[in-house]
């Protein structure tokens, strides 16, 4: 039996999402942020941490993005095989969605069309970056992702040799995020992607970033893995805005996804402390 969906509630949920997730951090989020706070032995850090939590609540009191940098649009869409789409066509409304949210949001425009030779702004922030599963049910879900591009452009991947395994990955994640150092704004998310393909990987890792904070891995190896990199990074005293300190990263997230014989892809994409993120089922 099909359901029909109307591409307007398509349009009205992707704006209402990318509305949310620029204005409110999560309550993970904002829980890290304070037991970070409680931590930090850095005095400097511990004032960063602090301005970061006042600065989230104004935003939330306000109505205001969280940061300047309101992102490029990014969705992660689960379409049940049992819809039917009425109305317009589907990417544009979601088009339609983004480009709302960005004009009545007040939201910053950040993308250019050509990105070598013109780079001439859009001018509404479209087009968004649609990652599409089709999935059993008859619903759809979407995660909006705005993602700012100084945490984004601390981006790394790596193929690795089977024979490097667990200390290679280590090695990878560990060095691409001290190699970003304050770059990325921290304290920072790190999404971290394993096996698949070379563009598997990177996706594993963006969608890693969309986890809750307080939940861990349900493998314990990788649970584990995690927690190492983890405390690895935080040993490095990059420290809140990279100006010293303890809370360097809030959590490292791991996905992983078979791989070939021949292959250990491992894929890094970081979040700046303004870890954004909103999810609607319809």
């Amino acid at each position: 039996m099909m359901r029909e969906i109307r591409a307007e509630l398509i349009k009205e949920t992707v704006k209402d999402l990318f509305m949310k997730a620029n204005y409110f951090a999560g309550e993970d989020l904002v829980c890290k942020f304070k037991e970070a706070k409680k931590k930090e032995e850095s005095p400097i850090g511990k004032s960063v941490l602090d301005q970061i939590i006042q600065n989230a609540e104004i935003a939330a009191r306000e109505r205001i993005a969280l940061c300047q940098d309101t992102g490029m649009a990014v969705l992660f869409v689960e379409l049940g095989q049992d819809v039917r789409i009425a109305g317009d066509d589907f990417n544009e409304a979601v088009n339609a969605g983004v480009r709302e949210a960005y004009e009545q949001g007040y939201l910053r425009k950040s993308v250019v069309d050509d990105p070598l030779f013109d780079r001439k702004n859009t001018g509404d922030n479209t087009p968004a970056v649609v990652h599409l599963e089709i999935v059993k049910g008859d619903r759809i879900k979407f995660i909006a992702v705005p993602k700012g591009f100084g945490s984004e452009n601390m981006s790394s991947i790596k193929m690795l040799t089977p024979a490097e395994g667990v200390k290679g990955v280590k090695d990878f994640v560990v060095g691409s995020v001290l190699k970003a150092g304050p770059n990325p704004c921290p304290p920072v998310v790190v999404g971290v992607g394993i096996g698949g393909t070379m563009e598997k990987a990177a996706l594993l890792a963006k969608k890693a970033l969309t986890r809750p904070l307080d939940r861990r891995h349900p493998d314990e190896r990788y649970a584990q893995l995690e927690s190492e990199i983890l405390n690895l990074i935080n040993s490095s005293g990059i420290g809140p805005g990279g100006l010293g300190g303890r809370t360097t990263a809030l959590a490292v997230n791991i996905e992983y996804f078979p791989t070939h014989i021949a292959g250990l892809p491992v894929a890094v994409n970081i979040s700046c402390h303004a870890y954004r993120h909103a999810q609607a089922t319809i």
